[in-house]
């Protein structure tokens, strides 16, 4: 039986605002960022909040019919070496606008941009979220393979940030590979970029490896 699924507007904040907080209430990267369990029950939606605005604002969100499973997509453009590298100040606004004594929260954005790689557009997703009682159902693959089918149409790559080595090995299943460096938080856990070449590409088109951002 598929899975059925919907685009997510406005309406759908509180929802999916608490979707996202609870599937990653104690994912690594959320338990390093807030790492008293009490000031991340308290402070983590307001985040998470912060993140869906963006997307709903710049791009995409995808929710399945019964509200257990959301993915927050971006369409990033192409650009040269360096033209995003001092794009704003995003993580110090996000900061101060979610926890502002918390340097954490402002870091993760920034070694997270750094990361990403330029040159080529592509498909970013930011965050892909399971109620945790329905883990494990294939509703992340079911969420993401849509989005990844248009990229093998169009010729367009895909790119994320794996949170966790189990996440990491979903992905790989779905063709992304490891860029080779990851997202070193201090005294915290890995992060993995991966990348996905549009599977079935004609031979002869261009498959040059992504770069990351300049170190500045």
């Amino acid at each position: 039986m598929g899975v059925g699924i919907r685009t997510a507007g406005e309406g759908d904040r509180e929802l999916v605002t608490r979707l996202l907080d609870e599937a990653f209430q104690g994912d690594p990267v959320s338990r390093w960022i807030f790492p008293d369990a009490a000031h991340r029950g308290s402070t983590h939606p307001r985040l998470m909040g912060m993140f869906l605005d963006i997307v709903l604002a710049e791009g995409r969100v995808d929710v399945t019919e019964d509200g257990a499973a959301c993915a927050l997509w971006l369409s990033v453009p192409a650009a040269a070496d360096g033209d995003h590298a001092d794009e704003g100040d995003g993580p110090a606004q996000l900061r101060a606008a979610v926890d502002p004594d918390n340097e954490r929260v402002e870091l993760v954005g920034r070694l997270t941009d750094r990361a990403h790689p330029v040159g080529r557009a592509h498909e970013y997703l930011w965050l892909i979220a399971v109620t945790p009682d329905r883990q494990g159902e294939g509703l992340g693959t079911a969420l993401m393979q849509p989005v990844l089918d248009r990229c093998d149409r169009t010729g367009l790559p895909a790119y994320l940030e794996a949170s966790s080595a189990r996440s990491r090995e979903l992905y790989e299943r779905l063709g992304f590979v490891f860029t080779g460096r990851t997202v070193d938080l201090p005294d915290g856990p890995p992060m993995w970029p991966m990348w996905r070449e549009p599977q079935g590409e004609p031979e002869g088109e261009s498959q040059d490896a992504p770069r990351g951002r300049p170190q500045s």
